[in-house]
């Protein structure tokens, strides 16, 4: 599987492919099959795919909202989803 060297390419890729490509480099990193200089460069890889995708998973959850309801039960608006840090 080819993979991209920039982490430049990594701000233009969505959550899934980010995932993804983690999930591989985790697996590699895992087996332990892969050289030192390698295992070092495919670390700092995924260490920048993941902070993308906790900005992609933040950025989702500041869009989330949620339903508010009237004193009667009925939707009576939305209002911003409260986050926990």
């Amino acid at each position: 599987m080819a993979k991209p060297s920039s982490t430049a390419d990594i701000s233009a890729m969505s959550f899934e492919d980010a995932l993804k490509e983690l999930e591989t480099i985790v697996d590699r990193l895992e087996k332990g099959d892969v050289a030192l200089e390698a295992s070092i460069a495919i670390y700092e890889r995924g260490e920048a795919l993941r902070a993308h995708c906790d900005k992609l998973l933040r950025s989702a959850e500041a869009r989330v909202e949620k339903i508010t309801l009237s004193q009667s039960g009925e939707p009576g608006g939305v209002e911003p989803l409260d986050v926990e840090d």
